[in-house]
């Protein structure tokens, strides 16, 4: 079962990894997040997450932004996910990579929790299977936001990637607006 929903996050106000400050690092944003729900059996979780973050390269690569896959080293995975990639927007004004997504493979970490089996009865202790739990940022919306300006920016304006066109009236390019000083405009 694979579902993705657009929520309101809130993030704590204390610091968290290395990008504390501005528009990035917002304490209430809007997200799409992709969640499933696999069998324990076979690969079909370790498919499952292959496919969630080819979800989300697909999506970076129809805005044309440049990105870079991250594999997490295990001494760096919370409790919860067996496995992590992270996926990295390049971000021009600051010569870097940095978070958009983030895809993890939970397996049944936290099904165990929440008493999450499959194909049992709650009665039937034996041979309890887990189901696996998986999720997977599709884009933060402040974050693509910055990454999509940075990347289109021009010395007039800012083009609009073939893919948003539609959604912005048909229009390819958003010009910035002159100063306007007093009442002359500069």
């Amino acid at each position: 079962m694979t579902r993705s929903i657009l929520h309101n996050c809130l993030l704590e106000a204390g610091s968290h990894g290395r990008d504390t400050l501005g528009i990035f690092r917002v304490h209430q944003f809007e997200k799409v997040e992709q969640f499933c729900i696999t069998s324990p059996n076979d690969n079909d979780s370790w498919n499952m997450h292959e496919e969630m973050l080819k979800n989300s390269e697909d999506f970076y690569k129809l805005l044309n932004i440049p990105y870079q896959v991250v594999s997490i080293v295990s001494g760096a995975l919370n409790d919860a996910a067996a496995k992590k990639y992270d996926l990295e927007g390049w971000f021009p004004s600051s010569k870097t990579y940095r978070e958009l997504v983030s895809c993890s493979n939970c397996t049944d970490y936290q099904s165990r929790k929440l008493k999450i089996r499959y194909g049992q009865k709650t009665s039937n202790d034996q041979g309890k299977q887990y189901v696996h739990l998986l999720n997977s940022t599709l884009t933060a919306t402040e974050r693509t936001i910055c990454c999509i300006i940075e990347n289109n920016q021009t010395k007039d304006g800012v083009k609009i990637p073939e893919a948003l066109q539609p959604f912005m009236g048909g229009k390819s390019f958003l010009p910035f607006i002159r100063e306007v000083i007093g009442k002359k405009i500069k």
